[in-house]
């Protein structure tokens, strides 16, 4: 395993995005895990993205991590939104602000360098948050915890869980079940094995390679499993890091909108398509689509870098989430138009580019969701406390 710095991370993703896109196909079409992906980026030093420097990784920003989402999104979205979740995990808690992880005190530090080290050592996270019913809102998880000797038993099930039965521990979002009235929501990092179960749902539209199935949890964990040993943090780092929950996605589905004009334009071009003045309009009309997804995505994530938090940051986040989602559905939907029939066949590449990049408005935080808060907030309401239904 290579340990990589930031530069060296992007051109990594660079040298392996054509080997996941060759891999793609066959994953898609038998809705399998690509574990010879999650290899290579272990192998590489990837899971270490967002681990500090000090701790052995490679230390990177969230505009870093932007960059390489999208050249892993452009070669396989399937993997590029599995690493995704990992790297949600890890870039949350390497990036929580300095006073906030004073006020947490010393035992979170300790608890969060151990997980980050562990991260760029080759650990693999994924996060079990969304449940059946309620999706991604964390204040109404029914997963819950309780206090026994020793430390907490977790018993709930949790839905569509990216990376499941493959990743080394799931970070849980569990609320106290002793907690009626105002929900205190808090994480737990559980290793698999024994009372992790994987049930085998996932058989989807896009996305099939994601292998995001149910799991379901009845297991102790120790005390130390309680996310820096502190009740409660789940909330407060979802309104505090909206980035990792919201604009995330966005780099991945950019990098899938991409490939979607690199797929067509492969066909067009093979098939004598390109000289027809519709067809050179539409691919045209998607590529100055992407630019523009791309350029906001990237302004979004230098702000999040260099003020993160702030009203006018968290604006851009939820823009370049709507926009990345909508812009991919549009694109790949009109390069399908000008490929024609053929290109609409099981197993040709843009049919399966198509299909992944139908689910990026869908996923959370969806593209009404993002186009509501953004309009409440253009309208000088709260965005976050304002709405009927809670958005976390």
């Amino acid at each position: 395993m290579l340990t990589l710095d930031r530069t060296g991370a992007l051109d990594t993703a660079r040298a392996l995005a054509p080997e996941f896109a060759a891999r793609a196909a066959d994953h898609d079409r038998d809705g399998s895990f690509p574990a010879a992906d999650f290899a290579d980026l272990r192998a590489a030093g990837l899971f270490g993205l967002m681990t500090p420097a000090r701790l052995g990784g490679c230390g990177a920003t969230f505009a870093d991590y932007a960059a390489v989402a999208t050249v892993l999104g452009a070669g396989a979205g399937a993997t590029a939104l599995v690493f995704n979740m990992h790297a949600s995990v890890t870039g949350a808690l390497a990036h929580l602000p300095d006073e906030l992880v004073r006020e947490l005190g010393d035992g979170f530090t300790a608890a969060r360098d151990r997980m980050l080290a562990d991260a760029a050592a080759g650990s693999f996270y994924a996060a079990a948050m969304s449940e059946r019913g309620i999706g991604a809102r964390l204040s109404l998880v029914r997963t819950g915890y309780h206090r026994v000797d020793g430390g907490y038993r977790i018993v709930g099930s949790k839905a569509f869980v990216s990376g499941a039965g493959h990743a080394d521990a799931y970070l849980v979002a569990a609320r106290d079940a002793a907690s009626a009235d105002e929900p205190k929501v808090s994480y737990f990092l559980v290793p698999a094995g024994d009372g992790v179960r994987v049930e085998s749902t996932w058989d989807s539209l896009g996305m099939r390679a994601t292998g995001s199935h149910d799991v379901h949890f009845d297991t102790v964990v120790p005390a130390a499993a309680l996310l820096g040993g502190i009740e409660g943090l789940a909330l407060l780092i979802a309104q505090v890091m909206p980035q990792w929950l919201v604009a995330s996605y966005a780099a991945v589905y950019v990098g899938v909108a991409r490939a979607a004009i690199d797929a067509a334009v492969e066909h067009l071009r093979e098939r004598g398509l390109h000289a027809l003045p519709a067809v050179r309009a539409r691919v045209g009309r998607a590529d100055a689509a992407v630019a523009a997804a791309d350029l906001v995505v990237a302004e979004a994530a230098r702000r999040v870098t260099d003020a993160p938090g702030t009203p006018e940051t968290n604006r851009w986040v939820w823009r370049a989430k709507l926009l990345a989602g909508d812009t991919a559905a549009e694109v790949a939907g009109a390069m399908l138009e000008a490929a024609g029939t053929s290109a609409t066949r099981r197993g040709h590449p843009l049919e399966r580019i198509f299909r992944d990049a139908r689910c990026g408005a869908l996923q959370p935080a969806t593209s009404d969701v993002c186009a509501d808060w953004l309009g409440v907030a253009a309208l000088g309401g709260d965005p976050d406390g304002d709405a009927p239904v809670p958005r976390w």
